[in-house]
Order: structure tokens, then sequence, then C-alpha cells
């Protein structure tokens, strides 16, 4: 962290995603102000408005990442930070190739998989050039052993977790993953739900298969994991028991898109 005279006045450097610096004793803090105004304005339930993505405003925001040096943010500013950057270049990956169906359909020769979506380099943060499995595995993951993480970062489809209608900050960070954490699987049956007549855990496939190593890797532990976010009750006896079988539920590939909700709820009516 940049030392700076005790009465020195905060002061911005450059435009949206500046960083402001303070007194020796305040904390370096990225402005994530025009991603914030875009979330808010543009995601609604978790469901992303794609196009209106497009504008100047997300560009230059990206650029502001571009120009950044996250390694004058403490750790929470920093995490911050790059989940936001993962989640603004996801955004960014599906509006780059006009993708409106899934981002699985990114980057596919004859229905098989090229490199993927996830291994374009097109994310530029901090002045290098990473893919976003490089920012989600090398980075993230690596860097902080935080499981909620997994419930922050969203690769742009219905089986992911909401997309949040606010930027991440350090300053609210522990809420803001809490919060995540408790909303995808304590209020998302459909994709995680424990039924104590059977003794059956239906989990996503987040810590069921694709990253079940950092929920502990066993079935018992992930479900002691589970138990934490769930109050006194069968539910979180059954959970902290063990004894019980864990279910994957079907990981809805579909884009996270409002016109893709809109027309999955009218099939439904």
């Amino acid at each position: 962290m940049p030392h700076a005279p005790a009465r020195a006045v905060l002061a911005a450097v450059g435009l949206s995603g500046a960083l402001w610096l303070g007194s020796a004793a305040s904390v370096v803090a990225f402005d994530h102000s025009a991603f914030d105004g875009l979330l808010r304005k543009h995601v609604v339930g978790g469901m992303v408005d794609y196009d209106a993505f497009k504008g100047p405003d997300f560009k230059a925001y990206l650029a502001s990442l571009d120009k950044a040096d996250p390694a004058k943010l403490d750790d929470k500013e920093r995490l911050a930070w790059w989940i936001n950057v993962y989640n603004a270049y996801t955004i960014e990956l599906v509006n780059k190739h006009n993708q409106r169906e899934s981002i699985r359909n990114i980057n596919k020769t004859l229905g098989v998989k090229a490199k993927g979506p996830w291994h374009e380099k097109l994310v530029k943060a901090g002045g290098q050039v990473y893919h976003l499995d490089n920012v989600e595995h090398d980075i993230i993951r690596k860097q902080w052993k935080e499981p909620r993480i997994h419930f922050a970062l969203v690769c742009a489809a219905m089986g992911c977790p909401p997309l949040r209608s606010e930027a991440y900050t350090g300053a609210k960070l522990e809420e803001q993953l809490q919060d995540q954490t408790v909303l995808f699987l304590l209020k998302t049956p459909e994709k995680n739900r424990v039924d104590v007549k059977t003794g059956t855990v239906h989990g996503s496939m987040i810590y069921v298969k694709y990253y079940r190593e950092d929920f502990g890797n066993t079935d018992a532990a992930i479900g002691k994991y589970l138990a934490g976010f769930y109050a006194a009750g069968p539910e979180k006896q059954l959970l902290e028991s063990g004894k019980f079988k864990l279910v994957e539920t079907d990981y809805d590939w579909t884009l996270n898109s409002q016109a893709k909700a809109k027309e999955l709820a009218a099939k439904k009516k």
C-alpha cells in the first residue's frame, strides 16, 4: 500500500475504475462504480441484458481494469477486483461472439469443443492478458482458499449462481459472499435442496462435481460445509451427520439472459 501524508486530499486517478488514495492509514480502493451502475440497471434477478453492456461506459470500465495495479490493493479489495474482472469479461466474451443461446457455443468446431470459451485470451487486467480460466483457477482459487467465490463467479449460465446487481467491493465483500452463498444454497431448490425424508442431498455440480475439492472433497465434508449455512433443524442435522446420499442436479447451460428467462417462462405457461 502506498504511503501518503496524513493531510493528503483524496484524489482520483483516471475515470471509471480509478484508484482512490488516502492517508497512510486508509485503504486503497478501486472504483467499480461504472460497472456497478450497469449491473444495477441491466441485471434483474440474476438475468442479464447483454446488449446493454455493448456501450462506451462498459468499454471504459474494461480499459480501466487493464490500467490498474491490483498489487496496490489489500486482500479483500484485490479479491473483489478479480471477481469483477471475471464477471465483466464473461459478459464481454458473450458479447464479442454475439452468443445468445449458451456460452458453451463459443469456440466450438462442428459441435466439438476447441479451446472452449474459458481459454480465449481476451481478459486484459493489470497490464496482462489472461483467459477466464487463468483468472479463476490460477489467480483466485490459488491465492484465496475461499469456497464462496464459486457463488460469486458467474459463468453466464442459468445453472450458475445469479449475477449480483452490484459490483463487488472490499468493504462489502464478506457480506456479499455470504449473501450469494445463502441465496444459491437455500433459495434455489431446483439446484440445491435437502430431502430429509429420503436422506438425499440434491446439490449443484459446482460442489458435487466441478470443484468438490474446494468444499472438502468427501460427501461428509461437503455436507458439513453446507450445514454451516442452515438454521438448526432436521436439514442441518442430516448434513452434519454425513449419512445422506449426495446427488448432483442438472446444470443448465442456457445463457443467463433476460431474453432467455422470458422465453423459458413462456414455455412453462
